[in-house]
């Protein structure tokens, strides 16, 4: 077998024998039989003539087979063989300007090279493995003088402290914004968080050019509808068809930094990368049905799946991303152990039952709204469409407040059982704790307990005194316990003084909680690092888990190096439609015999079920009841759509209605 490369058409072709088929295929290569028959209008083999051979337009899939490519091909390939080699490399022999007494780590230094060789990088490293530092190195090799540095608002003073510390240049001058008065222009490094980018300070840097643009925690601007995101990585309007610029384009090198790209769905990547290379990842669309199982439903396209993620993570790697994880880069750093810890409900069965019944209760409510959305969808009424799907969205958004209180419930009437766990943690002679919480009351108490041994980390803390907060509990050998918010102090900050993390509450997003997971295991940690969630037997939390772990599995899969395969969802709650117009499916059209049929089956089933009766020891569904009555009571013949529904809906309850209604019903479709 060799490779070559046809460089009018830059396309990759393979000379090959028909044992070579598995090897080409399972390398990303496409069979092209010959000119004419190929189903694409404007292919490129056709276009190169290129007949009954494989072939493949992707550099990534070529390059897995370079011991086949010919001279051209090779030559061809050596950028994206050094960036597939870069994005893994844990080190670089590269020379990086660095402060007396300092020093960068080898992947540290192969992180900037790599940034070094491309206008925009996404570093993606594992939490813990410097990025910040790689960012000021970057800055040190070019000699960068003009910088904006955009970051949360509690990471802020984080940066401006690490840039004082490892910037060579020392006579640059830095600006942290803290409010719409700073005068951004006059300084040479601009550090600012996401929330302040707008009035007088977006409209100051948006005159301004930089050398670089460095976006830390860049996954805060994963919702392309967000504000935030449209100043930051500029927007589209598909109905004017205008595109209007973000502060990205005011720099010429782009970095962005994250441990976290993905923090529950591929699809959230795709901004980000979209703006790094906007040739390869730039089309929202495309991006979601290749990798994102894009899917039309009958409320419209759904980008929430998975798919081809082995093969997004390679371009990824060979394009702008550099990721790391510590098992490969820090093979000194120890490992980290989950673990569930279940709590007796002692004293909690009232508070769990009333979990589980307003779980239960809402599950069937949205239900029951979804049906109605259905049945409108069914009926081909837009207008009573839009009002059920407008009605859905407002029951979720209630249903999550709702859930939200008695989860919070739950969090509260469980703090004693939290104390006591950790106090035989501290009993049992250990040294330093972390314990991480979602609600105020929560954190509060905790601390409360703990008194002058505890310091907290929440969203009320100021900058200033979170940052001392953090170094007490590092160096002080008379605070044991550090008490946080996970969305607050689960970013930004080292708690490498502890090496056991207990978390109090469960947050929604599987990559915040391994965020805060990452404040001890990083840079600096010298034990194995022990995670405890305490959850309550039968609770909300203990059915959280299963989601978590598959989200998280999804994450890795798009990030990681391991090998992969396809991970399903598990079964979820009901979801929101994700578009609103009317979408016109085509049902097949219905006989006045198959809706007279259809219309008795409903009439028998809603008259013989009340949602709880049998009959002829056959139950019935409580959701069925629902959808049937509310079919049986329509007072007009039957749609084709709703016919279409009813035929899914009967075909279910032979023992009620009669196999022969049933074979009726089904046997007279059209």
């Amino acid at each position: 077998m060799i490779i070559r490369f046809n460089q009018e058409h830059k396309i990759f072709v393979a000379e090959s024998s028909y044992g070579d088929a598995p090897t080409l295929k399972a390398a990303g290569f496409w069979w092209h039989p010959v000119v004419g028959s190929c189903k694409y209008a404007a292919c490129k083999a056709c276009a190169a003539r290129i007949v009954k051979q494989w072939w493949s337009f992707k550099p990534e899939a070529a390059a897995k087979l370079l011991t086949y490519c010919d001279a051209t091909a090779k030559a061809a390939l050596q950028k994206t063989v050094d960036s597939l080699a870069g994005s893994r490399a844990a080190d670089a022999v590269i020379n990086v300007p660095c402060p007396a007494g300092l020093e960068y780590m080898p992947f540290q230094k192969a992180g900037i090279a790599y940034a070094a060789n491309r206008e925009g990088t996404l570093i993606a490293d594992e939490m813990g493995l410097g990025k910040t530092i790689q960012a000021i190195g970057l800055i040190n090799l070019m000699g960068f003088e003009n910088v904006l540095v955009i970051v949360p608002a509690s990471l802020r003073l984080n940066w401006k402290r690490e840039i004082e510390k490892w910037i060579v240049n020392k006579d640059l001058t830095i600006a942290v914004v803290d409010s719409q008065d700073v005068d951004v222009t006059t300084a040479n490094i601009v550090i600012v968080n996401y929330d302040r980018l707008k009035g007088a300070v977006l409209d100051a840097l948006m005159t301004l050019d930089f050398d670089l643009i460095v976006l830390d925690e860049a996954h805060a601007c994963k919702n392309t509808n967000a504000q935030r995101t449209k100043r930051v990585l500029g927007s589209y309007d598909r109905r004017t068809k205008v595109t209007t610029p973000g502060l990205i384009a005011r720099a010429k090198y782009k970095l962005f930094l994250t441990g976290t790209p993905i923090l529950n769905r591929p699809i959230e990547l795709q901004p980000l990368v979209g703006a790094l290379d906007p040739r390869q990842f730039g089309n929202f669309f495309t991006f979601g049905k290749r990798y994102c199982a894009a899917s039309q439903t009958k409320f419209g396209w759904d980008f929430t799946g998975s798919s081809n993620l082995p093969e997004l993570q390679e371009r990824l790697r060979a394009s702008i991303m550099v990721r790391r994880l510590k098992a490969d880069v820090l093979t000194e750093l120890p490992p980290k152990c989950r673990t569930i810890v279940v709590l007796n409900q002692n004293g909690l069965a009232a508070v769990v039952a009333d979990e589980s019944s307003t779980w239960t209760q809402t599950g069937f409510d949205l239900g029951q709204l979804h049906t109605d959305a259905e049945l409108a969808l069914a009926s081909g009424d837009e207008h009573a469409y839009r009002a059920a799907v407008s009605k859905l969205d407002t029951a979720l958004k209630v249903a999550f407040e709702d859930m939200s209180a008695v989860r919070h419930t739950m969090a509260v009437a469980k703090i004693p059982a939290v104390i006591d766990h950790c106090d035989e943690l501290i009993e049992g002679g250990l040294s330093k704790l972390v314990i991480f919480a979602h609600h105020h009351d929560v954190i509060n108490a905790i601390a409360a307990h703990y008194g002058a041994t505890a310091v907290v980390v929440d969203g009320t803390t100021p900058n200033e005194q979170r940052d001392a907060n953090v170094q007490r509990f590092q160096n002080d050998p008379n605070v044991t316990i550090f008490v946080g918010s996970i969305r607050a102090a689960g970013v930004g900050i080292t708690l490498t003084a502890a090496s056991h993390v207990v978390f109090a509450e469960l947050d929604w997003t599987p990559g915040m909680v391994s965020q805060a997971e990452d404040r001890c295991h990083r840079i600096g940690q010298r034990d194995n690092v022990t995670v405890q969630h305490l959850v309550v037997d039968g609770s909300l939390d203990c059915r959280l888990a299963e989601v978590i772990v598959w989200k998280q599995g999804v994450i890795e899969a798009a990030l990681n190096t391991q090998a992969i395969k396809e991970i399903p969802p598990p079964a979820t709650g009901m979801e929101a439609p994700s578009a609103l117009p009317m979408p016109k499916p085509r049902y097949p059209a219905a006989t006045t015999e198959q809706r007279a049929a259809c219309t008795l089956a409903l009439q028998m089933l809603a008259g013989s079920c009340d949602g709880a009766r049998k009959l002829d020891g056959a139950g019935f569904n409580k959701a069925d009841a629902y959808t049937g009555r509310k079919l049986a009571m329509l007072g007009r013949d039957l749609t084709d759509g709703e016919c279409h529904y009813c035929i899914r809906l009967l075909s279910k309850y032979h023992g009620q209605i009669g196999m022969d209604l049933v074979n009726q019903i089904k046997g007279k479709q059209a």
